[in-house]
């Protein structure tokens, strides 16, 4: 059964759509700081994934099944037949499950720092045992770590303080059922199948996940174009927010 997700359009009425996949841990507040560069060409539709934000947190566990169901339900809702779409980390992957199932839905796809196939087992099952155990807390230092640069979190502490909230808030059930959406995900074999223009983005910074490993689904998809981002980690639009927008517009053909 899909959940209701909460969303935000922001820019031009008439504007093409663009849907904005936020990461596990985040809303669709993580792209406050794109929103007025991409929002000159686009209408921009943010959601907040099933138990983040103000969706729904039904118990776990999620599928990326359900999750990706989740969007679509929200795309027919809306009325929206078909659109662009921007997904980081967890929302990469609900991109890939998107372009591979409904086709006719993804005009155009990115793909940011994220991965098909998420092993081992292990390292998520102590996240969820941890979460459910202990809260939200425990998860919110180590994956600003993972997320950004020191020298952007030097430079720029409002981004780091801003994404601390936004882990902070995430209800504990949501954040481990979305670990068990990605334990429990193997996209790999539906690489091949998807046709939308995509272009895969990785950071060149990225502990999570590696520039080696998002580049391999830039092999796996057809005519798919690679982009890494010097100097960026996990959450590349907010460490290099100005190459990312160039980057997404460009292949948007915007």
């Amino acid at each position: 059964m899909t959940v209701e997700l909460h969303h935000r359009f922001d820019g031009p009425a008439g504007a093409p759509v663009l849907v904005l996949g936020s990461s596990l841990g985040t809303t669709g507040a993580m792209w406050d700081d794109n929103v007025d560069a991409l929002a000159q060409r686009f209408r921009l539709l943010r959601y907040d994934t099933r138990g983040h934000g103000e969706s729904p947190v039904p118990d776990g566990p999620y599928s990326i099944d359900q999750l990706g169901a989740d969007v679509l339900a929200l795309l027919d809702r809306l009325e929206l037949e078909r659109v662009a779409f921007c997904g980081l980390s967890i929302g990469g992957m609900i991109g890939m499950w998107l372009a591979s199932e409904a086709p006719q839905r993804v005009g155009r796809l990115v793909l940011c720092c994220t991965v098909p196939h998420f092993p081992p087992r292990e390292l998520w099952d102590q996240r969820i045992e941890t979460v459910r155990a202990q809260g939200i807390e425990p998860m919110v230092e180590p994956a600003l770590d993972r997320w950004l640069p020191p020298d952007v979190r030097a430079a720029r502490p409002q981004a780091e303080e801003h994404l601390r909230a936004l882990v902070r808030s995430t209800p504990a059930e949501g954040y481990a059922g979305c670990c068990e959406a990605i334990r429990d995900m193997d996209l790999r074999d539906r690489l091949p199948r998807i046709d939308a223009p995509t272009l895969v983005v990785a950071g060149s910074q990225d502990p999570s996940t590696p520039a080696e490993k998002v580049r391999t689904i830039a092999h796996a998809i057809p005519g798919a174009r690679y982009a890494e981002l010097e100097g960026a980690a996990h959450i590349a639009n907010m460490a290099r927010p100005e190459e990312f927008e160039r980057a997404v517009l460009d292949h948007l053909g915007a």
